[in-house]
C-alpha cells in the first residue's frame, strides 16, 4: 500500500475510468467469452453459440460490477474473422462495457479493430495485444485505424526478469526493432493499457507482478495482467485437482484469490479468465480495493468517489 511519486495516467475508455494512484479508481476487471473449449460455443470457426447463455454471463459480470463498483469489462475471443465480427455484434448488443478484442491469430486481432470502427465501435475497444510478436500487417492496420486503446505486453521471450520487460518496452530488449511503448505511439494509441505478462511458478511469475510496480513508477501507465494464468499453468495444483478429493475447490480458491494479488502490488486491471468466475472474483477484488483505499484515504488523504466499493461496500 504505497503512493507512486511519477503522475498516473487515468484513461476513459468507452464509460470506465481506468488507472491511477492505488486506490484511486476501483479495479477494472474483464472476464472472457467465447475462449477456447468455451462450452457456450458449438463452432467456433463461424462463431455459432448459444445467445441466452452468453446474454446471462455478460448480465451477470454486470450485475456484479453494479453491487461492488468495479467496472467491467469483456474479453472476446475468437478463432476466425468471422466469428469474431459476429461476437462483436452479440457483445454491444447486450451491453455498454468496453470489450478487448483478442485472438491467437493476428490475421483475427486486426480484422476486428477493423470491423470495430466499421460498425462505430472502436472507441470502447481495447486491441489485445502489441507485442514483440505482432506483424506488420497488424501494425499497418492500427496506424491506418488510429485505433485508441491497446494492452502492450511486456513479455519478453528472452529474459522474463524485471528489466527484460522494461527493455521490451523501450528498446525491444534485442527481441524487436523498437520499444513497444514507441510502436504504440506511432500507431497513435492514446490509452496504452500494460500488461505485465504473468508467466509460470518459476519462469518468471513473481518477477511480473513486482514489474508492476516498477512500470508504473517509470511510465505512469495504468497496468495489469491475467495473473489468474499463474494458477492455471501450475503443475502441482493442476495434479491436486485432479487426486485430491477437494481438488477443484481448492483449484478454483487459488484461481480466484490470485488476481488479489495484481491489485495489491499496484495493478488497475485484471484479466480474470472465464467470465463464469465473475461471481466469485468481484467481491475478492472489491474487498482488495476497499483495503487498499482504506488505507489511501486515511493516511493519504486520498479523495475516494462515491461509485468506488469504499462508498458502497463500508458503512
Amino acid at each position: 500500500m504505497f503512493k507512486f511519486a511519477r503522475e498516473q495516467y487515468v484513461y476513459q475508455v468507452g464509460k470506465i475510468k481506468i488507472g491511477g494512484q492505488p486506490g484511486e479508481n476501483p479495479t477494472v476487471l474483464a472476464g472472457t467469452i467465447f475462449y477456447g473449449g468455451h462450452k457456450i460455443v458449438s463452432d467456433p470457426k463461424t462463431g455459432v453459440f448459444d445467445r441466452e447463455k452468453a446474454e446471462t454471463l455478460i448480465k451477470k459480470q454486470e450485475e456484479l460490477s453494479d453491487i461492488t463498483g468495479n467496472p467491467s469489462m469483456v474479453q472476446v475471443f475468437s478463432e476466425s474473422v468471422d466469428a469474431m465480427k459476429r461476437y462483436i455484434d452479440f457483445v454491444a448488443s447486450v451491453t455498454d462495457s468496453p470489450f478487448l478484442i483478442d485472438s491467437t491469430e493476428p490475421k483475427v486481432r486486426a480484422e476486428g479493430a477493423k470491423y470495430a470502427e466499421e460498425v462505430g465501435l472502436i472507441d470502447r475497444a481495447i486491441y489485445n495485444s502489441i507485442n514483440a510478436s505482432i506483424t506488420e500487417e497488424e501494425l499497418k492496420v492500427l496506424m491506418e485505424l488510429k485505433v485508441p486503446n491497446s494492452i502492450v505486453l511486456a513479455f519478453n521471450p528472452t529474459d522474463p526478469s524485471i528489466k527484460g520487460k522494461v527493455a521490451v518496452l523501450t528498446t525491444g530488449g534485442g527481441i524487436v526493432k523498437k520499444g513497444l511503448l514507441e510502436m504504440a505511439k506511432d500507431c497513435g494509441i492514446k490509452a496504452i493499457l500494460i500488461d505485465v505478462a504473468a508467466t509460470a511458478l518459476g519462469s518468471g511469475a513473481g518477477a511480473a507482478l513486482a514489474s508492476t510496480y516498477v512500470i508504473k513508477s517509470k511510465f505512469g501507465y495504468p497496468t495489469g495482467s491475467g495473473i489468474h494464468n499463474v494458477v492455471s499453468a501450475w503443475p502441482w495444483l493442476k495434479k491436486l485437482r485432479k487426486e485430491h478429493p477437494s481438488g477443484r475447490e481448492i483449484f478454483r480458491f487459488c484461481d480466484i484469490a490470485s488476481n488479489a494479488l495484481q491489485v495489491i502490488v499496484g495493478g488497475n486491471f485484471v484479466l480474470y479468465g472465464p467470465i463464469e468466475n465473475a461471481e466469485y472474483v468481484f467481491p475478492v477484488v472489491a474487498m482488495t480495493d476497499t483495503l487498499i483505499t482504506d488505507m489511501a484515504s486515511l493516511e493519504l488523504g486520498l479523495a475516494v468517489g462515491e461509485g468506488h466499493p469504499y462508498r458502497r461496500l463500508v458503512g
